[in-house]
């Protein structure tokens, strides 16, 4: 009895274990990096990404009720009708109901997931009634983000993002240094870092529009549930609601040349007020850079006539 109980126990801490790994996991991957004992897709932070999630978990729910009906079946048929139990193999090789059964079973499962997964993916490419519009245009390497218009009024910001200082230094050969130093507080960000994030509002509806200036690429976030090519002379669109602010990162998802590894993308989400404001101290900025430019462009007034 003793050993019964102490074997219960044994077996519901290691329960316990993997059951915390898994939520740690699952928590880790909120931000939209993958986490050690993760075993499943990250859900997500926009509707998109979400509904790309519960798609993944139907068809793995239904996988699995297929999987345990036929190789429990199997087990069954195994046991049951064993040889050293005297069983004789059958003597037909066709069974018209069996086949007409396990033809139009699939077709009905195909048929009902294909309706929401279209449903989906229709609206996941209406980009219209967007509040803030964003051009991505992907370099070698890295990115340049220029806001063009935010509630119907043109924003006139842009910036190039690029791999973070610590993180550049690091990856140079014989540079001696540690990736595991590279963190913000405690997490990781050696190749996951840039000078310059993307900042978007919450709950609030935003239109990409996606190009490249020399070779492809693809601007790849993971936690949004999209990615889109970035190729030069073409214009691709995608659009995006973040629900909850916080940083997500990803990567350039396409190979683009000898430093593709090293051009990170890394979007951090503000309430809409704090855009806001965000929005208007990078606008003053940009005016206060442009004034000096704009007095040296300006004529020189008139020397006042001699004599």
């Amino acid at each position: 009895m003793a050993m019964k109980s102490l074997t219960t126990t044994r077996i519901g801490r290691a329960v316990a274990a993997v059951s915390l790994a898994l939520a740690t996991g699952i928590a880790n991957a909120a931000g939209g990096l993958p986490a050690r004992w993760q075993l499943n897709m990250d859900p997500g932070v926009t509707e998109t990404a979400q509904n790309a999630y519960r798609m993944h978990m139907i068809a793995l729910w239904i996988c699995v009720v297929i999987g345990i009906i036929v190789f429990g079946a199997m087990a069954w048929a195994m046991f049951k009708f064993r040889k050293s139990k005297g069983a004789v193999a059958a003597q037909w090789s066709h069974n018209t109901t069996a086949e007409v059964i396990w033809t139009i079973v699939p077709i009905v499962i195909l048929v009902a997931m294909a309706f929401p997964a279209t449903s989906m993916l229709v609206k996941q490419a209406d980009t219209s009634n967007a509040e803030l519009t964003v051009k991505i245009t992907g370099y070698q390497w890295r990115w340049g983000y220029n806001y063009m218009e935010y509630q119907n009024k043109p924003v006139g910001i842009s910036f190039i993002s690029k791999l973070d200082a610590d993180s550049d230094k690091t990856r140079q050969l014989k540079s001696g240094l540690d990736p595991n130093a590279v963190k913000i507080g405690e997490e990781a960000t050696y190749l996951l870092n840039v000078d310059k994030p993307l900042v978007l509002p919450t709950k609030t509806r935003v239109r990409f529009v996606i190009t490249a200036d020399d070779v492809i690429h693809a601007w790849w976030v993971p936690a949004l549930g999209w990615k889109v090519d970035a190729i030069p002379r073409v214009i691709n669109d995608a659009w995006t609601e973040i629900k909850e602010p916080g940083t997500y990162r990803g990567q350039c998802a396409e190979l683009c040349g000898m430093d593709h590894g090293f051009m990170p993308i890394v979007v951090v989400a503000k309430p809409k007020a704090e855009f806001e404001q965000w929005l208007a101290g990078q606008q003053a900025a940009t005016a206060e850079a442009s004034a000096p430019n704009a007095h040296a462009a300006a004529p020189a007034p008139a020397a006042a006539p001699q004599g």
